[in-house]
């Protein structure tokens, strides 16, 4: 039996820390409530965010009370979309320039067909106060998403349906799922509470458990450009990365100014070049030339808590956190005080 009121973390920004409410799920429960559209705001681009992709050239960022914002200038212009709803929102996954889903608390799913202008509700359980946490599709028919208290649905027609398929995972303490990625020429890895991981070699239909490398929490999981590779990372800096889909971890030693970065680790990107980007608590960017075997570590002036990031057209980053957006340059500093215009 799950403790009531259970509580836990994980690095949205600012180490900020979600209670959740106990619920229970219900087989491909669909949309029912009333439409909520988020809240207009000239400062919408300075508002807590989580995460950022592309759809096609486009930028395209989420996070509090709905906000969804897209950039067709390289973030120097910010647009707000039209979205159904006024909760967190945790991940945004582009399949292509046009279709993508954005998932978050009341364990929304939310999907957009014209490059993250416009969005629609796929799926929510308002009896569960609980969030997805990460999504990732296969194709333009079967996709993922996964979340607290051990969930994982699955998509087999474009997120029309939506099905809890926990199940198929050995979870039996319904573990906080937190990332899941697709590992180029091997399948599909999740990590989460407890260092759990779990792989799959057949599109999601069957599950095993992985021996973890680290018993804290980890946050998000990343695929390389090379078969086979990934890098999972989470609380106090913990890295490893992984050549043979998780048979085996190597940890990765990050060195900071001050010593052995401690920061949780919280988002990650493959950018056009080949570099592997990480980002997290503290102002922390980390930039990987050699597929993730090292990585250079530079802290930001500014210290502000960092959720994900997204590459740039003229090679710099978008980071998104606390504070909203900020224009990097490649290895992650820009002044401390930058605003976007809304």
């Amino acid at each position: 039996m799950r403790e009531q009121n259970r509580r836990f973390a994980w690095p949205l920004a600012a180490g900020v820390v979600l209670a959740l409410g106990l619920g229970v799920w219900a087989d491909s429960v669909q949309a029912a409530a009333a439409d909520e559209y988020s809240t207009e705001s000239a400062k919408a681009s300075q508002s807590l965010l989580i995460d950022a992709t592309h759809a096609g050239k486009r930028l395209v960022v989420v996070g509090d009370r709905g906000h969804i914002l897209f950039s067709d200038d390289q973030g120097s212009t910010w647009t707000q979309a039209r979205v159904p709803t006024r909760q967190l929102l945790t991940a945004v996954f582009f399949l292509d320039d046009k279709r993508g889903w954005a998932v978050g608390h009341d364990a929304q799913v939310l999907a957009s067909s014209d490059g993250g202008a416009t969005w629609s509700k796929q799926f929510e359980d308002l009896s569960r106060e609980a969030p997805l946490l990460d999504v990732a599709f296969l194709d333009a028919q079967r996709g993922f998403a996964v979340g607290a208290y051990g969930a994982l649905l699955e998509t087999t027609d474009g997120g029309q349906h939506w099905q809890d398929v926990a199940e198929r995972l050995d979870n039996p303490d319904q573990l906080h799922l937190n990332g899941i990625a697709q590992v180029r020429d091997a399948g599909l890895f999740i990590v989460g509470e407890q260092g759990g991981m779990f792989r799959s070699t057949d599109n999601g239909q069957t599950w095993a458990k992985v021996d973890s490398p680290y018993e804290g929490s980890l946050f998000g999981v990343i695929g390389t450009a090379q078969p086979r590779t990934l890098l999972a990372y989470g609380l106090r800096g913990n890295l490893f990365r992984s050549t043979d889909f998780g048979d085996s971890w190597q940890p990765i030693e990050l060195k900071a100014a001050r010593g052995t970065l401690e920061f949780g680790l919280a988002g990650a990107t493959l950018v056009e070049d080949g570099s592997l980007v990480l980002v997290g608590n503290g102002g922390s960017v980390l930039r990987s030339t050699d597929d993730g075997q090292t990585f250079s570590v530079y802290n930001r002036s500014d210290r502000i808590a960092l959720a994900g990031v997204s590459g740039l057209a003229n090679g710099g980053l978008l980071l998104v956190g606390q504070g909203g957006v900020h224009l990097a340059d490649p290895q992650g500093a820009g002044p401390a005080d930058q605003e976007v215009r809304p």
